[in-house]
């Protein structure tokens, strides 16, 4: 069943540094539930993944204030434990836990749910009217959803986290909702299969208009009835209101679907030839994995950039290491992790280096002006039916 984007009502590019990251990062995605210890280099005699991140084990940042040792002692009184609901894959969260469980060594056991973009927040609402919810923290970047979700009374935690004087003040999306990472969208597509590198939106629908009839059914973009899929689609034409024409040409050609891991997986077997509008932090993984097959370009003629948001539940079973947590993921130590899982971290500081990436280097690639970000606001029911009547009448089916 398909979520409407704005409804949150219960329903239901590089190869890895080293070898052990790569290990490491796939055993990993085998399980939903993470329970890290620090991992060593598995015999190969290379640097343990992470090695050149310092990590200030049981000390928080100097800047915090003095009263924040009392959260860190709250912390170890809540048994170990913290539960994430979010949209983030396994690959992408491994160094983020890793690396927080060397600075908070008692928390020993992170549950982190993999889930659709909606039902991060379906699930928490649908528990929390039958008694009560384990959640801790929500990540997601569906941004529509979010802004419902934060807007009811009860949902958040309200917390201010002592990093947002070292950030930029778009790092706060709403009130209580912080910016985890910034992660660029993407053209994904078959290298083997197309022989011609799209640059943009413009670039994709010419090529595809050479042989339409090569493309036709093989283009994929996310389906514009979740709030994942209309946040970054209705953003891009809002602001490339010109870019209709390219998806006049695109979608009559195009499927939809509901997750950017089942796209990936399509274009590597070659059932898609090419994707647009695919977030960049599950790419990049599955990209340095597939041997060259999958290849990831940025669109010259705007990349839209949709943070992921961050918060605490309102009723945290685990309040202080949520509130640990959240910290962690915006601090320096954070932000690293963040960058060397395939997420885009937008910290200032934060080397492209050892296959991390950054917000700052996607705008060096793209430029200021072809940088398209997403705001977390509500968009009216109207201008949401006007936009998804349009663009569905134009897809493939």
């Amino acid at each position: 069943m398909t979520a409407n984007p704005r409804s949150t009502t219960p329903s239901a590019g590089r190869a890895a540094a080293t070898a052990p990251r790569r290990w490491f990062r796939t055993a990993l995605a085998l399980g939903a539930v993470a329970s890290l210890g620090l991992v060593a280099a598995c015999g190969s005699g290379e640097a343990e993944p992470g090695a050149d991140n310092v990590i200030e084990s049981g000390k928080a940042p100097s800047y915090y204030p003095a009263e924040y040792k009392n959260v860190i002692a709250a912390s170890k009184k809540e048994g170990g434990a913290l539960t994430i609901y979010s949209n983030t894959d396994q690959e992408n969260w491994a160094p983020i836990f890793r690396d927080f469980q060397k600075k908070y060594p008692w928390v020993k056991k992170i549950s982190a749910n993999n889930l659709d973009s909606d039902e991060v927040f379906q699930r928490v609402l649908s528990e929390q009217s039958t008694g009560g919810s384990p959640v801790d923290v929500l990540v997601s970047n569906a941004s529509q959803a979010w802004a419902d979700f934060a807007g009811r009374p009860g949902t958040l935690l309200p917390y201010e986290s002592p990093e947002l004087a070292k950030l930029p003040k778009n790092a706060t999306l709403l009130p209580n909702v912080y910016s985890m990472s910034m992660d660029p969208l993407s053209i994904v597509y078959n290298s083997s299969l197309v022989k011609e590198k799209p640059t943009g939106l413009k670039s994709l629908a010419d090529i595809v208009s050479k042989d339409q009839d090569k493309f036709k059914g093989k283009i994929t973009t996310r389906d514009v009835t979740g709030a994942f899929g209309f946040s970054v689609s209705h953003a891009f034409t809002a602001a490339r209101p010109e870019a209709w024409s390219s998806l006049e040409k695109l979608l009559p050609l195009g499927k939809a679907e509901s997750s950017s891991g089942t796209q990936l997986e399509k274009i590597l077997s070659g059932e898609y030839l090419a994707g647009f509008f695919i977030s960049a932090a599950p790419a990049y993984p599955k990209q340095e994995q597939s041997g060259g097959l999958l290849s990831l370009t940025f669109l010259d003629d705007g990349t839209v950039v949709l943070p992921r948001g961050v918060g605490i539940a309102a009723k945290a079973p685990h309040e202080a290491t949520a509130k640990l947590f959240t910290d962690f993921v915006l601090s320096a130590e954070g932000q690293r992790a963040v960058a060397e899982g395939g997420l885009t971290s937008y910290r200032g500081g934060i080397e492209a280096t050892d296959g991390r990436h950054t917000y700052q280097e996607l705008v060096k690639a793209v430029g200021t002006k072809n940088v398209i970000d997403v705001k977390y606001a509500k968009v009216p029911d109207a201008e949401v039916k006007a936009f998804t009547t349009r663009w569905d009448g134009l897809l493939g089916r």
